[in-house]
């Protein structure tokens, strides 16, 4: 193991970062989503692979190369915000109701004194009109960044979503 996987973190940072991806989640529930952007980096990267079921002996089972939900930058992400709340969004009127569950966050320091990398389990439950529900499942790897200001940023994520086909009509949410 490296050496820095034996540093720890203090544990008001991991309850800072805690509660940083808590009230992230609250946001997106809330579809607070231009208050969800000021989370963001200005350098995000914003990664959804998709996942394909590989034998373990293939080392590209995640590969920047195959399929991607989405791969984002800030402004993509900010046009996918301002969409969401377009008339002609109709996927989303009425509005998709979510929750997400935010568990098992483990803080690692990074090589970079103001940087940490997050692993945490999310579960997104979506309901849509009276009876169409979707549950998306999957682990996050964050790269979360403190700002000149003091603030935490999210500054990359990696969802790998434990499906391999989405029986969803669409992914029209943050993960």
């Amino acid at each position: 193991m490296e050496a820095r996987e034996h540093r720890a973190v203090s544990v008001d940072l991991v309850i800072e970062i805690q509660q940083f991806l808590y009230r992230e989640a609250r946001l997106l529930d809330g579809e607070h989503l231009h208050e969800w952007l000021e989370l963001l980096a200005d350098d995000i990267h914003y990664w959804i692979p998709g996942m394909q079921t590989r034998y373990r002996n293939d080392d590209a089972k995640l590969s920047p190369t195959r399929m991607a939900f989405f791969d984002d930058d800030l402004e993509y992400l900010k046009i996918r915000v301002a969409r969401a709340k377009q008339p002609s969004a109709w996927a989303e009127d009425p509005p998709t109701r979510h929750f997400h569950l935010v568990s098992n966050i483990e803080v690692e320091p990074t090589d970079t004194p103001t940087e940490w990398t997050v692993h945490s389990l999310v579960i997104n439950n979506r309901h849509h009109a009276e009876d169409d529900e979707m549950e998306l499942k999957a682990r996050r790897v964050d790269l979360i960044r403190r700002d000149t200001d003091g603030s935490l940023k999210l500054a990359r994520r990696k969802v790998i979503l434990q499906q391999t086909v989405l029986q969803a009509k669409n992914i029209n949410t943050f993960l």
